[in-house]
């Protein structure tokens, strides 16, 4: 859930500010809406394909890493299994438990190899074997996430509106809902993650819109 909600809202902010600029821009330079609509979706594309992309190959470098550690890991339990079994009881008795109890349990855990590797590699390394993240899967997600917000603040456009304020309301709304989302994994309550949101998407969104009334009223 994390990254869906923080995928929405990247491209919600990002393509508001953007359709908030192009607009600010157009109105400068007395032109018509079609640039807003082109420079949205556009946006759109670039920015879910980028994320797509992106998280593709951070997800995909983070299970490399896991799996060569996890590889290394394999080979010391090979080579030296006595030496990891006497590692992993002193993991045990750090953690509190009687010398003799922990040692038994590491003797009884390193009996089978493969669930040897599953608890060392939880204990040291901080990973699971056997539910190593998909590259494939968090890039669809990330693209589906983004795509989701960045789509509101042209939807308006889309359907026919002739100027910011449609649009404004609908990111408005939007940017309020995904900050509050972000309260359900939070300590955080669900009305100051959405205000804050709101306010920050709000603000972002301002400064490129005079951004680009300025640029727009110097082409003219």
């Amino acid at each position: 859930m994390r990254p869906a909600v923080f995928g929405v809202m990247d491209g919600l902010v990002s393509n508001f500010a953007l359709v908030a600029g192009v607009a600010g821009g157009v109105a400068g330079a007395g032109g018509d809406t079609g640039a807003v609509v082109l420079a949205g979706m556009a946006g759109l594309a670039a920015g879910a394909f980028s994320m797509a992309a992106g998280e593709y190959t951070s997800v995909a470098s983070q299970s490399e890493l896991a799996r060569g550690e996890l590889a290394l890991e394999r080979q010391a339990l090979a080579g030296t299994p006595k030496l990891e079994q006497e590692e992993l009881a002193q993991r045990y008795i750090e953690r509190g438990v009687e010398v003799g109890v922990a040692r038994e349990v590491a003797r009884q855990l390193s009996r089978d190899p493969e669930q040897a590797l599953s608890v060392h590699a939880r204990d040291e390394l901080g990973v699971d074997p056997g539910d190593l993240p998909s590259p494939l899967l968090a890039a669809v997600a990330s693209f589906l996430a983004f795509t989701a917000g960045a789509l509101l603040p042209v939807l308006p456009y889309l359907l026919g509106a002739a100027n910011l304020l449609p649009a404004l309301v609908v990111s408005g709304v939007g940017l309020f809902g995904a900050g509050a989302l972000v309260s359900l994994v939070t300590v955080s309550s669900w009305w100051w993650t959405g205000s804050r949101q709101l306010l920050l998407g709000g603000v972002a969104a301002a400064l490129t819109y005079a951004v680009g009334m300025l640029v727009g009223s110097g082409i003219t």
